[in-house]
């Protein structure tokens, strides 16, 4: 069964599970919201870049977890320096992913499939893993229920192509089942993703000063970073702009799911 011949199928249960749960969660996100205001300041909620279906780009929105401090020199120390304690426990909870629901009610993101990954990812896949991006990413995925952060990328990868070849609508309660459980036990999580998971580009031959740059670019979680070249409003907390993300376009043959 193809996502291309199922794609209304798979959106309607993304809008339904969607709604129900931002008509359930609201008040979560809400005290979430006025919770890292309070703590953390302004925004609460900052914006990613990453390649979504077909590798063109699309912003994400996700609870900001760190502060902006920096270090003597000026510049900001690092992400496990600044990582606070109420981040960690919006990270190891998945708390933080929250405002992607919002992404799923923009059809830039699906409930369930490959993770969007760093922009600066995309000239390091093989033409086979290039295939993760033949459908939307997903809030969760078929490699986070195996291990997320922890997983080899290429047995990460692996998965997130099996995913596409092999989709089926039973497959994705499956993960969504598996991934709440996953969520209320904790299990797999890395608050600061450095400790668990290489960068992509540096393990296939990248340069490390390219790989660096390419990540203050992008931004890694700071909304206030004076290297991240996304802009905000301030006061409403929506992202104004974005980085054009480096688009290898794919030809598939295959139509939006």
């Amino acid at each position: 069964m193809g996502l291309n011949q199922n794609g209304l199928l798979k959106r309607s249960m993304d809008l339904f599970l969607t709604v129900s749960a931002l008509l359930l969660l609201w008040p979560v996100l809400l005290g979430l919201w006025i919770l890292v205001r309070w703590r953390l300041g302004s925004p609460a909620i900052f914006c990613q870049v990453r390649p979504g279906w077909n590798e063109r780009p699309i912003t994400l929105y996700k609870f900001r977890t760190m502060t902006e401090e920096r270090g003597s020199d000026g510049n900001l120390l690092s992400d496990g320096q600044r990582l606070t304690p109420l981040g960690r426990m919006m990270r190891n909870t998945s708390l933080d992913e929250l405002p992607e629901l919002f992404n799923v009610l923009k059809g830039d993101l699906s409930l369930v499939g490959p993770r969007p990954l760093y922009t600066h990812y995309l000239p390091w896949y093989s033409q086979r893993e290039r295939l993760r991006h033949a459908v939307k990413p997903g809030l969760t995925g078929l490699a986070q229920i195996h291990g997320r952060n922890y997983l080899p990328w290429n047995q990460r990868l692996s998965l997130d192509v099996w995913y596409v070849e092999n989709w089926s609508l039973g497959l994705d309660v499956k993960i969504l089942l598996k991934t709440v459980i996953m969520v209320l036990g904790r299990k797999g999580v890395a608050a600061n993703a450095d400790d668990a998971e290489t960068d992509l580009a540096l393990e296939r031959g990248g340069d490390q000063a390219e790989a660096e740059n390419c990540l203050a670019r992008e931004g890694d979680g700071d909304p206030d970073d004076e290297e991240n070249d996304l802009s905000f409003v301030k006061g409403d907390e929506v992202c104004a702009g974005m980085i054009p993300g480096e688009r290898i376009g794919l030809n598939l043959g295959r139509g939006n799911p």
